[in-house]
C-alpha cells in the first residue's frame, strides 16, 4: 500500500490491514469477494470475507463516511436494528499515488436479505406487506428515540425471517439525525418519505413484471402509514377508563407485551373525583419476547421466533404435570431435550438455509399441517424428518448468489413459504 493509510476501527483486527486499499473497490479481485445479495445504493458497494466473516464496504466521501460511522454506533448503543459499524478508512491512495475514496466497513448482516432478494419469478401481494409492516415497526423504533431518516425506503433496509413475518434492519444512515425527541412534523416528513419511496420501488418491481398482478404498489405503500400510526398511538397514546375498571391498566400492559415491547415506567393519574383513572406508557422498549427466551435459554431469535419458542416451551412446561421444577429449569429441559436435539437433526449441507430459530418455527408449523391433514398428533421425531425432506431440501440458501464481476442478481428458485406446506403435505 502507497500512503499512510489511516483507520478507525470498533474491533482490532489486523487482517484490515491485509485487503487491497489502494484499489479502487469495482477493481478488487474475484477472489476477495463474497457473493452475497446486494441491494441498491447510491455507493458502490461490495462484500468482502475477513477473519472467517463478511463486511460490506462502501465508497463514499470522508465526511459521509466518518458521520455514518457515528451514527451507527449511536443506533447501536440504543439497540436500534442497524448493521455494526466497523471501521472507517481514509487517506486512501493508488500506486501512482492518486487519493481514493473513503470507505465505511460494516460487518454483513448473517442471514439476511435486501428486498428485491426476497422473491423469485414475482413479489406476491402478502410478502410486500410483511416487508412494509417490519419496516413500519423499526421507524416507529426509531422515531420513538429521535431519530430522524431522511431517506425511508425498503431499499435502505435489510430483513430477516421472522416466523412468518420480517424483522426490519436499518442498513444507510447516512441521511440520518438523532434529535432529543422529535416533532409531528418531522414524523410525518419521514413517514410521507417511505410512502413515496415505497411506492416507487414497487412500481419499478411491477414494471418490470415482477410483481403479482394483485398486487397494487400504491395501496401497499399507503399501508406503512396504517400501520405506522396504529402502532404509535398503542404505543404512546393515553387511555381513559373509570375508577371500577382498573383492570384495564393490567389489559394494557398485556396488550404491550403482546406487540413484543416492554412497559419501564406508566404514568396513572385520576381525577378530582377519583371516579376515572388515565394511563399513558411513559418509557416502552421493543424486545419482551426475546429478552425473555434469551434470560431463559441464552438463545437470541427475532421477536416473532422468540414468541413461537416461548409458546412452546409453555406448552412443554403445561405437560409436566406432577413436576415441582421453575422456569429456569423447565427451559434447561426444553431445550436440551426439544430444541437442541431439533437442531442438530438438521443435515449439515442444509443448516445454512435459514437460522436455527426461524427452522423450528417452520417446522412446529410444518407438524401442526401435518397433524392437520392426517386427523392425529404428529411425533415431533416425524415432523422432523417430513421437514427436511419435503420443505427444507427445497430451499434456497439465505445467502443467495450474485456476480461478483457484474454484481448482478442471480434470482433463486420459488421458495416454498408456509401457504405451500398444505400442498407438500
Amino acid at each position: 500500500m502507497s500512503g499512510s493509510l489511516n483507520i478507525t476501527s470498533a474491533i482490532v483486527d489486523p487482517a484490515l490491514l491485509d485487503l487491497p486499499w489502494n484499489r479502487p473497490l469495482d477493481t478488487w479481485p474475484d477472489d476477495s469477494i463474497a457473493a452475497l445479495p446486494k441491494g441498491i445504493s447510491r455507493h458502490l458497494v461490495r462484500f468482502v470475507h475477513l477473519s472467517g466473516y463478511v463486511i460490506a464496504i462502501k465508497e463514499t466521501s470522508v465526511e459521509l463516511a466518518r458521520r455514518e460511522y457515528e451514527m451507527l454506533r449511536s443506533l447501536q448503543r440504543l439497540d436500534v436494528p442497524c448493521v455494526d459499524p466497523i471501521a472507517v478508512i481514509t487517506n486512501r491512495t493508488d500506486d501512482d499515488g492518486e487519493p481514493l475514496e473513503a470507505v465505511l466497513v460494516t460487518r454483513h448482516l448473517k442471514f439476511s436479505l435486501p428486498y428485491r432478494a426476497l422473491y423469485s419469478q414475482r413479489l406476491r401481494d402478502d410478502t410486500a406487506t410483511r416487508l412494509v409492516d417490519a419496516l413500519a415497526v423499526l421507524l416507529v423504533r426509531l422515531h420513538m428515540i429521535g431519530f430522524f431518516w431522511g431517506d425511508v425506503s425498503l431499499s435502505n433496509t435489510l430483513f430477516r425471517r421472522d416466523a412468518g413475518a420480517f424483522a426490519a434492519y436499518l442498513v444507510d444512515a447516512e441521511t440520518g439525525q438523532l434529535y432529543n425527541g422529535l416533532s409531528n412534523g418531522q414524523r410525518e416528513n419521514d413517514l410521507e418519505i417511505a410512502r413515496v419511496n415505497i411506492a416507487g420501488e414497487l412500481l419499478d418491481l411491477a414494471a418490470g413484471g415482477r410483481t403479482d398482478e394483485s398486487l397494487d404498489p400504491v395501496e401497499v405503500s399507503d399501508g406503512i402509514v396504517a400501520a405506522y400510526r396504529s402502532l404509535w398511538t398503542e404505543l404512546t397514546g393515553s387511555e381513559s377508563f373509570a375508577s371500577s375498571e382498573r383492570w384495564r391498566i393490567s389489559q394494557r400492559v398485556e396488550r404491550l407485551n403482546s406487540l413484543g415491547f416492554d412497559i419501564e415506567e406508566l404514568a396513572i393519574k385520576t381525577d378530582d373525583s377519583g371516579t376515572r383513572v388515565r394511563i399513558q406508557p411513559k418509557v416502552v422498549d421493543a424486545g419482551h419476547h426475546s429478552r425473555r427466551l434469551l434470560r431463559l435459554t441464552g438463545l437470541d431469535a427475532q421477536e416473532n421466533q422468540a414468541r413461537r419458542l416461548l409458546n412452546d416451551l409453555d406448552s412443554y412446561a403445561a405437560a409436566l404435570t406432577g413436576k415441582d421444577l421453575d422456569e429456569e429449569m423447565v427451559a434447561h429441559e426444553w431445550l436440551a431435550t426439544v430444541f437442541e436435539p431439533v437442531v442438530r437433526a438438521i443435515p449439515r449441507d442444509l443448516k445454512g438455509r435459514l437460522e436455527p430459530a426461524e427452522m423450528y418455527h417452520q417446522m412446529l408449523e410444518h407438524r401442526w399441517y401435518l397433524s392437520q391433514n392426517e386427523s392425529r398428533d404428529v411425533p415431533l421425531a416425524e415432523a422432523v424428518g417430513s421437514y427436511i425432506e419435503n420443505v427444507l431440501r427445497f430451499r434456497r440458501d439465505e445467502d443467495t448468489m450474485i456476480d461478483p464481476a457484474t454484481g448482478t442478481l442471480t434470482l433463486p428458485v420459488e421458495v416454498p413459504d408456509e401457504d405451500d406446506w398444505r400442498a407438500r403435505v
